[in-house]
Order: structure tokens, then sequence, then C-alpha cells
């Protein structure tokens, strides 16, 4: 499946310093629009959209991408939330507990954590696609960004983004405010590319996620420092994804995924933390 990425047209643009670390030893990597912070390691665009601005890109064409493909991403979503053992969250909680998807897009998801009794909330840029899941799903869906939602502290037991945080401008302000609106002990659910996954080894500059559209790759080092320093404790990660459909035959696709998953070097990666104490807490991180 091609990842969506819509071409930049005259958009306002800022150089950026590394959001994880504040470096400003930048050195261009692989060729592309991406740096690595020489301090950390991240990976980043530089210069960068600003964020009115990149949010514009998606619009219709994203919608009717995110539709055509709606129940692939549903399945992958599932199978990410068991390998992190969402089914012992689900046993933990009492009824009424409330679930918040960033990026729900169609909102899919929404709709069959609804059916499962609980609370649903969703946040959307693409207004198509929000309004889509509201009318066709009778889901809750924010339109607009997470912070601009002002949901109440301490407001959602489960906040789950699935490639989300890859597109964001701010990715530091995102997880915070995951934080914020996390309850004590309430799990946040991460999902994103790999850049030091096989498949961004192998192919390198013709790698499938170094697209416009993503402004920072994060190894597991560099997300799980993020998570970290924002105040969560990391209970569960996998990853997955060897090769990419149609890049090798079917058996050694599947030998090379298993491998990828068991070894623990897939494409895309998953975190299940947990939102600790204010106590707990670093002061700069809340």
């Amino acid at each position: 499946m091609k990842t969506f990425s819509k071409s930049a047209g005259a958009e306002t643009v800022r150089e950026v310093v590394c959001a994880l670390c504040g470096g400003t030893d930048l050195k261009r990597w692989r060729g592309s629009l991406f740096v690595k912070c020489a301090g950390c390691g991240l990976v980043f665009q530089n210069p960068q959209p600003v964020e009115d601005e990149l949010v514009e890109r998606y619009d219709e064409e994203y919608f009717r991408y995110e539709a055509a493909n709606e129940a692939q991403f549903h399945g992958l979503m599932e199978l990410g939330l068991r390998d992190v053992g969402f089914d012992d969250v689900e046993r933990g909680l009492p009824a009424g507990r409330s679930f918040l998807d960033i990026g729900c897009a169609t909102g899919m998801l929404l709709s069959t954590m609804k059916r499962r009794g609980w609370r649903e909330q969703g946040v959307e840029v693409c207004r198509p696609a929000a309004e889509y899941g509201a009318r066709e799903r009778g889901v809750r869906i924010f339109v607009g960004t997470l912070d601009r939602a002002r949901f109440p502290d301490r407001s959602f037991d489960v906040v789950h983004c699935s490639h989300v945080i890859e597109h964001l401008t701010d990715p530091r302000a995102f997880v915070r405010e995951v934080a914020r609106v996390l309850a004590p002990g309430g799990s946040f659910i991460v999902t994103t590319p790999n850049v030091d996954g096989f498949q961004s080894r192998l192919f390198r500059s013709q790698w499938r996620s170094l697209i416009p559209d993503h402004m920072y790759l994060f190894s597991r080092k560099t997300l799980r420092r993020l998570l970290e320093e924002s105040g969560f404790r990391i209970l569960r990660g996998k990853t997955w994804g060897g090769l990419a459909v149609g890049t090798a035959p079917k058996p050694i696709k599947a030998a090379a995924d298993r491998l990828a998953k068991r070894l623990n070097f897939g494409d895309v990666m998953i975190y299940r933390c947990e939102r600790r104490s204010e106590r707990a807490v670093p002061a700069g991180a809340r």
C-alpha cells in the first residue's frame, strides 16, 4: 500500500532545531529533505512548513485515501493493540471507560471501541473524514488538532494514535498534551515508522516513509526518550514489517516479516505507555 503524501505547495517554511534535545548540529540525511541531529540521533525534516498550512494538506483527497483503505488500516491497528496487550487494559478497567483516538480518520476504530462499551472520542484534522465518521458511524469527532480540542485534565483512560506523531511539527508538545488529558495510570498507545528498521536500512533514500508529509522519523531509542521525558513509563513495545508487499516473493516476505517481529527490527513500531503520577513526572514535562 502506498503511503499518502501530498506535494507541498507554496507553504511558509521555517528552520527548526531538534525537538528532542534542542541540538543545532544537523547533518543532511540520505540526500533527502531530512536531517539527523548529531546530539541525539533524531531524524526530521528541515525546514518545515508551519502547522496551520501543513494541516491544509489533509483535505478531500486524503479522505478518499483513508476511506478506500480504512478496513486494512483498522485490521493493522487491531493487531497492534493486541501486540501490546490492550486486551489486558480492557479487562482491568470498569464500565464507563473512555478512549481517545487522535488522527481517527473515518472513525472505524472509534466505532469498534463504542461497540465494546467504551466512551469514544476522536480528533481529526481532515474535516471530510471527521464529518463522515460522525454521520455514518455515529461517533464523536473533534475537527482540528489535539491542543485545540481543549479536553479537561485527566479525562481519558486510553489515548491512541496510529501514524500521527510523525506528521506533527511539535511532537514534544503533543506528547505533553496527551499526558495532560490522560488519567493517572492511563495508557498511551503510539504507532509510527521505525527509522532504524530493516526496510529503512535496506531502501535508504527510497524508504517509503521518507515523504514530504512526515516531519519527524523516530527510532526506538528516540521515541522512548521522548515518551519518558514527557512523563510516561514504557510498558510494552513491538515492531513489525520485514519487507513491503511487492518487494519480494511471498515466501520470502513472510519469512522476513516473522523474523522482523521476533528480532524487533520491523518497519513500524508500537509502544504502550503508562502515565506516571504527577510526583514522578519531571518538572519540565508538565
